[in-house]
């Protein structure tokens, strides 16, 4: 009897925690999101699952020793994860569209403002004490404006690891998010013969612009400002690879196997950030509350940015590409094609789009070097 009774204290089932058991569900309902409404499957899968087996009790894998942690330690806590897979986005990434049409990279930095808007908001709701962020937690918290997964979590695990688990969950579920949230935005500030808007076709853009581009674009950033030096840096690398068309091989292994690799284990490092006593309390609401602002005000800021170009320019800009400034590439430009072809079937905007979802990645590197630069500074 009393070996039964040793046996039974051992099992997950004593062991388990309310808070536990609702981290579970929301790991499952992750996995529902990815599996069956095809949410941001790529990561949100990893990310649900990890999410479930670090709140299994007893088991340990989030803990020190645990799988997980290592996974957390060597891949996110050293900063490599995120800097890798932005190789990978790099290399799959065509600054054709940017080069082709500059003026779309006041879009994307006007993307970009929702970040320092959320910032000052959590920082405001602070000092009310509504919530008790430090300056580098709102920080973190409002690069989820920005819509970028990898940037989210690099900022992070420089500012405020404590977070990581939350803020990776809400940049990456808005993303996921993004054919929901953005349309209302959209339409409420634009009209219908803005949306009707045809822009004319871009210019070709030469193998030599798209070398030298990246080249000359981290000259200037990270000489500029060193701390978004290893997050462009990464991009530029990726991007160079594939232009250059003399590193094909290169290229290819990274546009799939090594950021298919590196996102499983990123996405079960998060995972593992997701345990009942990180996660449920106060903090992470507020967290999913201040990311939703935040990508609220960037998809908008990107819409008038475009309005305002429109009042001082004769080639008119179709203000809906502006909420691609926000960088969840390519799904917020697919965003603004879709609504130009509910507005005129005729109205293809998908590689005008394109433009400012590559300038919100640049933006929002440049925003995170910023935060890590005078905040952690």
């Amino acid at each position: 009897m009393e070996n039964l009774l040793h046996l039974w204290h051992n099992t997950g089932l004593h062991q388990m925690e309310p808070g536990q058991g609702v981290m579970i569900a929301i790991g499952m309902l992750l996995l529902y999101l990815a599996i069956n409404k095809n949410f941001e499957p790529l990561l949100l899968v990893p990310i649900g699952f990890g999410g479930v087996l670090a709140n299994i009790p007893g088991a340990g894998l989030a803990e020190q020793g645990g799988i997980l942690h290592i996974f957390y330690t060597v891949g996110i806590e050293s900063g490599a994860f995120p800097l890798i897979i932005f190789m990978g986005v790099g290399a799959m990434t065509d600054f054709g569209p940017l080069l082709s049409n500059p003026r779309t990279l006041f879009l994307g930095a006007a993307a970009q403002f929702g970040i320092f808007v959320t910032l000052m908001g959590a920082v405001l709701l602070s000092a009310l004490g509504v919530f008790d962020f430090s300056l580098a937690d709102a920080a973190a918290i409002g690069i989820i404006g920005g819509a970028d997964g990898p940037t989210s979590i690099y900022v992070a695990s420089k500012l405020a690891p404590d977070l990581l688990g939350a803020i990776a969950v809400a940049s990456y579920s808005y993303m996921a998010l993004v054919p929901l949230i953005q349309p209302p935005i959209m339409r409420a500030l634009t009209s219908e013969k803005e949306r009707k808007i045809k822009m004319v076709q871009l210019r070709h853009v030469s193998q030599r612009e798209k070398i030298i581009f990246p080249l000359l674009l981290l000259l200037l950033v990270a000489f500029l400002l060193p701390d978004a030096a290893p997050l462009l840096g990464m991009f530029c690398f990726g991007n160079l690879m594939k232009e250059c068309a003399v590193v094909d091989r290169l290229s290819n292994t990274t546009q799939n196997s090594l950021i298919n690799t590196v996102t499983i284990f990123l996405g079960l490092a998060v995972g593992s950030k997701l345990s009942a006593d990180k996660f449920l309390d106060y903090t992470t609401f507020g967290i999913l509350l201040l990311g939703m602002v935040a990508f609220a005000i960037g998809t908008a800021s990107g819409v008038i940015m475009a309005k305002l170009l429109n009042k001082v320019s004769k080639q008119h800009i179709n203000p809906l590409i502006g909420s691609a400034g926000v960088s969840a590439v390519p799904m917020a430009a697919r965003v603004s094609n879709k609504l130009g072809l509910e507005a005129d079937p005729h109205n293809f905007l998908l590689m005008h789009a394109m433009g400012p979802n590559v300038a919100g990645v640049i933006g929002s590197a440049v925003a995170a070097g910023i935060m890590i630069n005078y905040v952690a500074g």
